[in-house]
């Protein structure tokens, strides 16, 4: 199936109330789809009761000088107030770590993210709600969503945290993803891995990130191991067939509870030991392709309902098709690029649709690779900061520093980024190319 056929299969199924997925399946909530029964066979009458108390919330507008309230205190939350606060909004964020990125530029309460009591002091102090990370509790989202107004709800972010539910909301959607099968034991391993075949990716189900809870199984030989590691997780697996890709892409959509939707210029991202270490843009892909995969981002985008912003990051092959790997229903790493380099950042466009204003214009005004700084990385960049850039003058290139302001530089962790404006993406690759940053 082509990356065309699959946008051609979307539907607008949920009119922005979005969908509920669990064991069985995914169903709108409210009611049985004929769509959604027609998409992935979810309509069976467990799924439909399961999500039938939900209930949509009532759309409004919030017009700067409201406070916005955002769960999770990273460096999304950070940039997110920066922008934000340009257009006249106050934030207050919820972070169990204390001056957290986000509690540096906003007001903070320091509790767990499953402190309700914690959660409803968030409330108090907000007009409006939002979260800037899938890993938040999706339980406190849900009574947010029934005590104040969440316009993103619970429901895309109990999908989402889950990589089984998430794999079967994009297939309800008519997307494509790797096939892929459940594991619960080391004979369904070596079951799935012998139909699906080698090499696959055994992942957990739920959290992982930056390459974490993820074992690449070349061989029969490292079933058994990798089995037994990712047993202690303590969560669901899921075996994925591995896409022998030619690049990996993502695209930004946002949408406003009105409807309204647009998105940003797809990137080609580049990582190294499983983090995301380059985002090219314009993306060196066929104008056919580009054009496919932003269709393919607004429709997941409408018919799962989202409000704010979803990252759609896909594998492209070398025959041109597009496969979902996974969706981020937030500001996105690969979209750090819009600061500077799009007349609207995703940060401002993340503020504007949430709070129901007309989105801005996200079109491309420079070309540009956004770099992440890790920790092991930071003493050079301080060094870079200190002296005068000759190769930068000689290749017409702008380099802007992000730092996200975190205690320690950690092996690893990710500590800030830079964009790189240029005349060219080469001209971007070759000052990073050259310089000692990342040569460490």
């Amino acid at each position: 199936m082509s990356g065309g056929d699959n946008v051609n299969k979307l539907v607008n199924l949920f009119d922005g109330e979005g969908m509920a997925c669990d064991e069985f399946g995914c169903a709108v909530p409210g009611q049985a789809s004929e769509e959604a029964s027609a998409s992935d066979g979810a309509g069976d009458g467990q799924a439909a009761e399961a999500a039938s108390g939900s209930r949509k919330a009532s759309k409004r507008q919030i017009l700067p000088g409201a406070t916005i309230g955002v769960l999770g205190g990273g460096q999304l939350g950070r940039m997110l107030a920066h922008a934000g606060s340009r257009l006249g909004y106050r934030f207050v964020t919820l972070d169990p770590t204390p001056d957290s990125p986000s509690g540096q530029t906003a007001a903070q309460i320091v509790a767990a993210y499953d402190d309700r009591e914690a959660a409803r002091e968030l409330a108090q102090r907000s007009d409006v709600i939002t979260y800037e990370f899938e890993n938040v509790d999706a339980g406190v989202a849900e009574m947010l969503e029934r005590e104040s107004y969440v316009p993103q709800g619970s429901k895309l972010l109990y999908t989402t945290q889950h990589r089984l539910r998430e794999k079967r909301a994009v297939e309800a959607a008519g997307a494509q993803v790797a096939p892929y099968a459940e594991i619960e034991s080391l004979d369904g391993l070596r079951e799935a891995a012998a139909r699906l075949g080698l090499p696959a990716v055994l992942k957990t189900a739920t959290g992982g990130y930056d390459g974490k809870g993820q074992w690449v199984l070349r061989s029969e030989d490292e079933l058994a191991p990798a089995w037994e590691e990712a047993e202690r997780s303590g969560t669901q697996l899921v075996l994925e067939k591995f896409i022998v890709f030619d690049k990996e892409i993502s695209v930004i959509a946002a949408r406003s509870p009105s409807g309204e939707v647009k998105t940003f210029p797809p990137t080609e991202n580049i990582h190294v030991h499983n983090i995301l270490h380059l985002s090219i843009v314009p993306a060196r892909i066929s104008e056919q392709v580009r054009s496919e995969a932003e269709k393919l981002a607004v429709s997941i985008a409408e018919t799962l309902g989202v409000v704010g912003l979803i990252a759609v990051e896909m594998f492209l092959t070398a025959d041109g098709e597009l496969y979902v790997n996974e969706l981020a229903p937030r500001p996105h790493n690969s979209g750090h690029y819009t600061i500077e380099a799009c007349r609207t950042s995703q940060f401002e466009q993340h503020v504007r649709a949430i709070c129901d204003l007309p989105l801005g214009d996200p079109s491309l005004l420079t070309p540009v690779v956004m770099a992440n700084i890790l920790g092991e990385h930071m003493k050079p960049l301080l060094t870079w900061m200190g002296e005068k850039d000759a190769v930068a003058e000689k290749l017409g290139v702008e380099v802007k520093v992000h730092l996200y302001g975190k205690a320690e530089a950690k092996h690893k962790r990710k500590m800030g980024h830079l964009n790189v404006l240029a005349p060219n993406v080469e001209a971007a690759l070759e000052w990073i190319a050259q310089s000692n940053i990342w040569r460490v």
